[in-house]
């Protein structure tokens, strides 16, 4: 998949220390010490803290993650560190910031950004003038960054990555009420945020409405393009928005995702009935909790 994601121009990968127990950031080190494109490695750290509180948001802990990755992906220094969802006191922790930009000063880090979950941890990020970019969830079911982040972000020449563009599948049109998720899948048993915030799972929309949208969705584009490289499409039309992580399990899905940078653009009326269904379906349900 990292082959072929490079063979095909991509030169971002979002990664985190936890993912696979470590074995992502290894996995990524080793294809690209075998590559000689530059490429540009974003991972994470903080959620090997348990308990996972702000507390344990400290220079001692931050810098112990950050050489555990310089290790694991046997590099000299990160292009990209996030804090990977931190609890929402984080960001009102000058001292976080601090050690990250003293970590930057020591050559140990080149950049530093935020994972979030709520546009309000996204706006306080953005005030540390060390902060380069801000994660977080933005799809046709979570259109609420939009309204203003996006612009405050554009202000600071602060970077937008997207992720969960395809609300966890649902906006692939695949999915039905018969459909059976694994049991050791967060779509199965996180729909009501009982391992981590419920906003990760299908957007934090609830399963049954979702699809009822994605139905109404399909209305709009009915054409034989699937409606995940719409729902990427759309995402593109933001120009605030610096790339999109929609992750890929098959090499196949690396090449279908990036077909929808290809696309032509969203006509105004597309843009405006994507609009009407999430105003009429999602909106009232989850626009005011993230």
């Amino acid at each position: 998949i990292l082959n072929k994601a490079i063979d095909s121009g991509i030169n971002f990968i979002d990664t985190a220390d936890v993912y696979n127990g470590g074995l992502s950031e290894k996995y990524i080190g080793k294809v690209l010490k075998s590559r000689s494109e530059k490429v540009y490695v974003a991972t994470k750290c903080g959620r090997f803290l348990n308990p996972h509180i702000s507390e344990g948001y400290n220079s001692e802990n931050i810098t112990c993650f950050i050489e555990n990755s310089l290790k694991s992906m046997d590099v000299e220094a990160l292009d990209l560190i996030q804090l990977h969802c931190p609890p929402t006191e984080v960001y009102y922790k000058d001292e976080v910031f601090q050690a990250l930009d003293d970590l930057k000063k020591q050559g140990k880090i080149l950049n530093y950004g935020v994972s979030v979950e709520k546009v309000e941890e996204a706006l306080k990020a953005i005030e540390y003038p060390g902060v380069s970019t801000v994660q977080i969830i933005f799809n046709m079911f979570r259109q609420k960054p939009a309204e203003l982040f996006f612009e405050e972000a554009k202000k600071k020449n602060v970077g937008i990555i997207v992720r969960v563009p395809l609300a966890s599948g649902l906006l692939t049109g695949k999915f039905t009420s018969e459909t059976v998720f694994n049991k050791d899948d967060h779509r199965f048993f996180n729909r009501k945020g009982e391992a981590f915030d419920k906003g990760e799972t299908f957007s934090g929309v609830d399963y049954e409405l979702g699809l009822k949208a994605v139905e109404e969705l399909k209305k709009v584009f009915p054409d034989n393009v699937p409606l995940s490289k719409h729902a990427l499409r759309w995402i593109l039309m933001y120009d605030a928005i610096s790339c999109i992580i929609p992750g890929a399990s098959r090499a196949e899905h690396v090449q279908s995702n990036l077909d929808a940078a290809g696309l032509p653009a969203l006509s105004e009326r597309e843009m405006g009935k994507v609009r009407e269904v999430y105003d009429n379906y999602i909106k009232p349900h989850v626009h005011n909790l993230w």
